[in-house]
């Protein structure tokens, strides 16, 4: 978070949901040179414990609403299914001037707007759970009422936790999540049965699952540091007529290969996701 982005917070920022992702934000933004003073998390399920870690460092944990200063920004991060209920019960912390920054998934621009007012400043964005360790991916939306500067705000925010990429049309956010926000699990999956595809070659379990992980691990961490497209990785493992050949001979097949499940994949992903989001 930038210095100058630091500048223009003239209240606090209150997170509402401090779970794995939530948690993840708030570690990001206290790296990134947020005052802990000026953080307010607001979660009456938060452990005791982490409660009073959070207190010990200067982070306000459930004030009364009341006592809250006027917020800068006030981010979502609750479980979707719980919103209904949650945010009524904050929509009066929001005032002008207040950015509203979602990062629950299904949840639309006009969900947030029926509870916060057509006028607010909202913006809807899905991270992934590499958040967790400061490599995620945040895909964003912002309604036509968020100002340049307050969308180079949510940009702040949510790239303590990774990189941001913006759309203009939010008809595109459930694709997106289809990739970026359910992506990890297909990487997982991969090494899951990477694994268990080498037990079956004749690998003792352990060690297919430890050389499967570490495989994924590494090509991800080689492809993100290259700056060559993922294609030309590809192609560059390949010799012809060599055993990656082999394999990828029958992962490309173009009627039961990887390229088409992974197509049916992420629109069963898309399809569910507008379904969510009603």
């Amino acid at each position: 978070m930038s210095e100058s982005v630091l500048n223009i917070l003239t209240g606090p920022v209150v997170l509402l949901g401090c779970g794995k992702m939530g948690s993840a934000m708030l570690e990001g933004w206290l790296a990134l040179g947020l005052p802990a003073d000026q953080a307010v998390v607001l979660d009456p399920n938060l452990p005791p414990e982490t409660a009073a870690a959070l207190a010990d460092r200067g982070v306000s944990v459930n004030p009364a609403l009341e006592a809250i200063a006027p917020p800068s920004v006030l981010l979502l991060a609750v479980k979707p299914q719980v919103a209904p209920d949650a945010l009524p019960k904050v929509a009066g912390l929001v005032k002008p001037g207040t950015l509203v920054v979602s990062v629950m998934a299904g949840r639309t621009l006009s969900f947030m707007a029926n509870a916060f007012g057509a006028d607010a400043a909202l913006v809807r964005s899905i991270p992934n759970t590499p958040a967790a360790i400061g490599r995620g991916v945040s895909v964003a939306v912002a309604a036509p009422t968020v100002t340049a500067r307050q969308r180079e705000l949510a940009a702040a925010l949510l790239g303590a936790i990774g990189i941001v990429e913006w759309v203009d049309d939010e008809g595109l956010m459930d694709a997106a999540t289809a990739v970026s926000g359910s992506g990890p699990a297909y990487a997982f999956l991969l090494a899951e049965v990477m694994a268990k595809a080498g037990a079956a070659a004749g690998l003792p379990p352990d060690l297919s699952a430890r050389i499967a992980r570490a495989t994924v691990a590494g090509a991800g961490a080689l492809m993100d540091q290259s700056d060559l497209e993922a294609a030309t990785l590809r192609q560059n493992v390949t010799s012809p007529g060599g055993t990656t050949a082999a394999a990828l001979a029958v992962l490309m097949d173009e009627s039961r290969g990887f390229p088409p499940l992974m197509v049916e994949a992420v629109a069963a992903a898309t399809k569910r996701g507008k379904e969510l989001a009603g």
